[in-house]
């Protein structure tokens, strides 16, 4: 063989092999809703940011990092800014935060200054579609979508923040409960088209790897109520990645969504 063609036939294999290799950010992206490891000690705020997503991305209680940054419901984040993920030793003599000269991204909401006292626990095996909420912050829950669960809360290596259900292509994901949406948007690593709802002081839900995204931050929603259609963004297969973050915390959706 004409050593001209065996170093051709040499870079295509050299070629091909580097090429093969691009598609394992993939599959790492498809298991950002399982990433564990504890938050780092702050956080660079980017564009399109919100103390919501920020939060949620590090399994946090927005209402604690606004209380550690001294973030109050007239300031905002912004692009560049550092925010706490951790509290300081000495949190009541923090000052407030101030804006910098940047644009703001996102507004933030004042934070509780008296959280209510955590409600008493439930008998475990008993769940319902209020468990784990007091009767003044009860949130009546309904599945986001009727599919087959391929991938249940807690399975997986690293495990399954929340639950994979299998749909099709364009078919509508509808709110869990009435609330408002905090975050629409695709910057959190894993989790492609992604909707955040704010039910109460407490809970959080999360719809990932949508297709389309049909509403806005801001946006207040009523139960059943279409947000998005299910998709692959972030993911490996068609589905619908459901979570419930209570306190910032992922609980397992089967023990508050109603039987079926």
């Amino acid at each position: 063989m004409p050593k001209s063609l065996l170093l051709v036939l040499t870079c295509l294999v050299l070629l091909l092999g580097g090429c093969s290799t691009g598609y394992a950010p993939v599959d790492e992206r498809s298991l950002g809703a399982r990433v564990k490891g504890p938050a780092p000690s702050s956080y660079k705020v980017r564009r399109g940011d919100t103390l919501y997503s920020i939060a949620f991305r590090y399994g946090l209680n927005y209402r604690q990092v606004a209380r550690w940054n001294g973030i109050r419901s007239q300031d905002y984040i912004y692009p560049g800014q550092r925010l706490r993920l951790r509290p300081p030793a000495r949190l009541s003599s923090r000052p407030s935060a101030t804006v910098g000269p940047d644009k703001p991204v996102a507004a933030m909401p004042k934070p509780a200054s008296r959280p209510a006292p955590p409600p008493a626990a439930k008998p475990p095996g008993r769940p319902s579609s209020t468990s784990g909420a007091s009767s003044s912050t009860a949130v009546q829950w309904q599945w986001p979508y009727q599919g087959r669960i391929v991938q249940a809360f807690g399975r997986g290596q690293p495990a399954n923040k929340g639950i994979d259900i299998a749909g099709r292509k364009g078919d509508a994901v509808k709110a869990a409960a009435p609330g408002d949406v905090v975050y629409a948007g695709n910057g959190l690593l894993g989790y492609g088209n992604l909707v955040i709802i704010n039910h109460s002081k407490r809970y959080l839900s999360a719809y990932a790897h949508n297709s389309r995204i049909f509403v806005r931050e801001g946006d207040k929603v009523k139960a059943g109520e279409k947000i998005a259609e299910i998709g692959k963004t972030g993911a490996t297969r068609t589905m619908l990645h459901f979570e419930i973050r209570r306190d910032g915390n992922p609980v397992d959706p089967l023990g508050y969504l109603p039987k079926r």
